[in-house]
């Protein structure tokens, strides 16, 4: 299947194909700041995005455009894959090289068995407390803001799941203030809602030296890889739309009807659908490769999630 594809226009969709759009996302962009962007490119007010991306992170950014926008709910619950710098010996505030630093130590010389321990830790089925700096809502009210305002308080910790959390590399390193630092080249494959920027500070405080994120890359959002993102540019030049069916059957599992039950699920119907291993949304497609919702197994019955019809 190709990773990505020039789809022919919608009919009333103001040119642009319903579809998604794999972004490439540049160093110091916020995620709203890429959506903008697409909606000047694209010609379409209906623009969203799958998950944020933090300002200093880049990488794959999963937009969506017109009816494919329905679908960013259930492609934000999927997996993501990142590479990434964990610098030891220095804490800041946001957790990662955004933020200003508040505490510093000697981070030279830790064997590595006590790096591989610490990350052994935070692998696997974990509780994480988010990054105080996100956009986290606390009360009805995001956290940066109330770090902003100055006040004290505490975020709970949630469940998160790192299946894998690999270290590539060892470099000594001095930091600007000459604090001997330890800079670790590390991958981190995780579930939705987990913080790398806290992985990294959780590693350094297990450690006994503090640690923050120095640079971050998104890899893989789902089954959406590196390979088939454009930069913004690249983009600009020539807009690279993965048609919408071709975007559902890479994230979820197929079931194909004929016309009478595609009319009938259209119309609201719940109808009886095959057994799918795991949980989670099935594309429905209909005849000509239609593809016609989303729908989830309720009792042996396919519930509508999101209809495209």
């Amino acid at each position: 299947m190709s990773q990505h594809s020039n789809a022919a226009p919608a009919a009333g969709g103001g040119g642009t194909p319903d579809g998604l759009i794999i972004v490439d996302k540049p160093a110091g962009f916020t995620s709203h700041d890429v959506v903008a962007k697409m909606r000047g490119i694209a010609r379409t007010r209906r623009v969203g995005h799958a998950g944020t991306l933090d300002p200093m992170a880049t990488g794959v950014l999963v937009l969506g455009v017109q009816k494919a926008t329905k679908l960013l709910g259930h492609l934000a619950l999927t997996e993501k894959e990142y590479l990434g710098t964990v610098r030891l010996g220095q804490t800041t505030v946001t957790d990662d090289a955004e933020g200003e630093v508040t505490s510093s130590a000697d981070a030279s010389g830790i064997p590595r068995d006590a790096v591989d321990a610490g990350v052994a830790e935070l692998t696997g089925d974990i509780m994480q407390v988010p990054s105080k700096v996100s956009a986290i809502k606390i009360d009805g009210r995001r956290s940066y803001a109330r770090v902003r305002g100055g006040e004290e308080f505490d975020i709970p910790a949630r469940p998160v799941t790192v299946s894998q959390f690999t270290v590539h590399d060892v470099r000594e390193a001095v930091a600007e203030d000459g604090t001997p630092v330890t800079d670790l080249v590390v991958s981190v494959v995780c579930s939705s809602g987990t913080y790398v920027r806290a992985l990294a500070r959780d590693l350094g405080a297990g450690l006994g030296v503090g640690g923050h994120l120095t640079a971050l890359r998104r890899t893989r959002v789902g089954p959406y890889r590196l390979e088939a993102a454009r930069t913004i540019d690249q983009l600009q030049e020539e807009l690279t739309v993965m048609p919408i069916g071709e975007a559902a059957v890479a994230a979820f599992a197929r079931w194909d009807v004929d016309e009478r039950r595609a009319r009938l699920l259209l119309n609201g119907v719940r109808l009886d659908m095959p057994e799918y291993g795991g949980r989670g949304p099935v594309a429905v497609f209909g005849p000509e490769e239609r593809f016609l919702a989303l729908v989830e197994e309720h009792r042996g019955k396919a519930k509508s999630l999101a209809v495209f019809g």
